[in-house]
């Protein structure tokens, strides 16, 4: 039984679940399996166990990157959660919800999980070449003093909302200290990213003009958002 309480855990580890790494049910997880080999499990964890799992199997596929990557109202058709993110990023930090999502797509393509790819000798895995990885690709310096600034344990890097909450945040901080502009895609200020920061600045160009025209679709569309409040 001690094998099947492994398997659930490294199966919810790895599911679409972000918060679930940091969670109390793993810890007791962790407890069950360095417990006694004859331990029974109850029969009421293990049907909790396989209900979580269907739960991250279903959230892994709702987190599919969206088809249109290219049209941001079709972005929003797709995930219309994330339009509010992007606005409360925006309403908190001053960045464009556009330009926030311009970074999302070039970063990630809009993969939660998304990371540097391996590097590889011959056949021999050398590992990644950055702690980077989720939708926002932040490397864990980064996330380290964004959470110690904003508080927060669970936030996770694989989750859109704090994804956006952390561009925003990096971009205030950057105006902030090195006065650069909230509306500059170029928020990491490198000479050798600046062929990135075109693609960047031309995708939230077009992501602005998109937003305009498609915009009042995504506004106070909930039954609890009342106009003037939402618009």
């Amino acid at each position: 039984m001690k094998g099947v309480i492994v398997y659930f855990k490294e199966a919810l580890i790895y599911s679409s679940f972000p918060r679930m790494r940091e969670s109390m049910f793993l810890k007791y997880l962790d407890s069950r399996i360095r417990g006694n080999d004859g331990q029974d499990i109850n029969q009421r964890f293990l049907k909790w166990s396989i209900f979580l799992l269907l739960l991250g199997v279903l959230a892994g596929c709702a987190a599919n990157p969206p088809r249109q990557q290219h049209d941001l109202c079709a972005v929003f058709e797709q995930n219309p959660h994330w339009y509010d993110y992007a606005r409360a990023s925006e309403k908190k930090w001053g960045v464009p919800a556009h330009i926030l999502m311009a970074f999302v797509r070039h970063e990630s393509s809009y993969r939660h999980n998304a990371k540097p790819a391996r590097e590889w000798f011959l056949f021999i895995p050398l590992g990644r070449p950055s702690s980077a990885k989720g939708y926002a690709q932040v490397q864990d310096p980064a996330w380290k003093d964004y959470r110690k600034e904003t508080g927060g344990l669970l936030k996770s890097r694989s989750d859109m909302e704090d994804a956006l909450d952390f561009i925003g945040w990096y971009n205030n901080k950057s105006n902030k200290l090195l006065g650069i502009s909230k509306w500059d895609p170029s928020y990491r200020n490198k000479p050798k990213l600046m062929g990135i920061a075109e693609r960047v600045d031309h995708t939230a160009r077009e992501y602005g003009a998109q937003l305009r025209q498609c915009e009042d679709r995504f506004k106070c569309r909930a039954w609890y958002q009342v106009w003037p409040l939402c618009s």
